[in-house]
């Protein structure tokens, strides 16, 4: 027998349980579960189109009939959710394509929900990629340089999640960071019936350098400038905390922390002052990351994912939006 003290109360290492895997995983503290996970996936014009992107190995630009199959093969697996982003084949300084009742992604949800229904389809609710200048709203040129014009894109964003959730998504994602967005977009599902449909609001949305390789998959990288002076300084942990305080108030049915390991502990103190459903999103330089090194040999690509989602569930996240979803769910059987 092994005694630990903490303070000066002595605790006991059940060394018999370590012997076991079934009693390790029936005492485990965290658990990690198939059922947690999201698949980022990246919808385009076109048909039989599986487009690599070069900076995330396995991740590609899809047809919607190509995107259906993946979402099916990662359902197969035990995946329950898809996040849908869009790359239209036209931008404009309106963002005209984020809106369109055609739009790729509109066009794609309602695939999805035909063919798959049991599968739960949240799209993300941005401008960036419709935008000819990568900004997440409109843009307005002064005598200093341009400008994001924050409430004028408010309209647009409420649009954008209006026609997701006329197309049949399950639950909107709005990630554009512009204040006040998620109370224009609860008004706006609420008047067009849609009451029922959930927000999923990017909480605490961090100016990360850790998006790099999701700029190239989703082709939405800024022509001009950076996307600091709407999204939160890294340096900020008490204003990630009022930030999901007000996304609350507004109407948000779950809160997210991005990027995730990076931020746990905003994570963890989300989760423990506000006790909400949260979600961790691990983003594209995390998993471009682990496949790098897991290319050179240098980790174990499986061990090191499961251990990295594994600590966003220790934080506190209920959701785990990753790229390696599908590779982690068959992993977990």
């Amino acid at each position: 027998m092994s005694l630990n003290f903490v303070g000066s109360f002595p605790f006991h290492r059940p060394r018999r349980l370590r012997q076991s895997p079934a009693l390790r995983r029936l005492v485990s503290e965290t658990q990690l579960s198939a059922a947690q996970l999201v698949l980022p996936l990246f919808a385009r014009a076109g048909r039989k189109l599986r487009k690599p992107v070069n900076a995330m190995p396995g991740v590609f630009q899809l047809s919607p009939d190509e995107l259906l199959r993946e979402a099916a093969s990662a359902h197969e697996a035990g995946v329950p959710a898809v996040l849908l982003f869009g790359i239209p084949d036209r931008k404009d300084a309106k963002a005209s394509g984020a809106y369109a009742a055609n739009g790729i992604v509109q066009q794609t949800v309602r695939l999805l929900k035909k063919e798959l229904p049991q599968l739960l389809v949240i799209t993300d609710v941005c401008l960036c990629e419709y935008m000819e200048h990568g900004h997440c709203g409109l843009i307005q040129q002064g005598k200093s340089g341009a400008r994001v014009l924050n409430d004028p894109t408010l309209e647009l964003l409420a649009r954008t999640a209006v026609s997701h959730a006329a197309a049949g998504a399950d639950v909107v994602a709005p990630s554009d960071m512009m204040d006040g967005r998620v109370r224009a977009i609860r008004g706006a599902l609420d008047r067009e019936g849609f009451l029922e449909t959930p927000l999923m609001s990017y909480a605490a949305k961090f100016a990360s350098a850790f998006y790099g390789p999701f700029r190239e998959a989703a082709e939405s990288a800024p022509l001009f400038g950076d996307r600091r002076s709407y999204q939160m300084d890294p340096a900020n942990a008490a204003e990630a905390l009022r930030e999901v305080a007000m996304d609350i108030e507004e109407g948000a049915d779950i809160v997210m922390v991005k990027p995730a390991l990076p931020y746990l502990d905003i994570l963890q103190r989300i989760k423990a002052e506000f006790g909400y459903p949260t979600a961790a999103y691990s983003v594209s330089g995390e998993y471009s990351m682990i496949k790098a090194a897991a290319a050179n040999g240098w980790i174990d690509e499986r061990a090191v994912t499961l251990e990295s989602l594994l600590a966003m569930r220790r934080a506190g996240a209920d959701i785990l939006i990753t790229y390696a979803a599908a590779d982690a769910a068959r992993w977990l059987k």
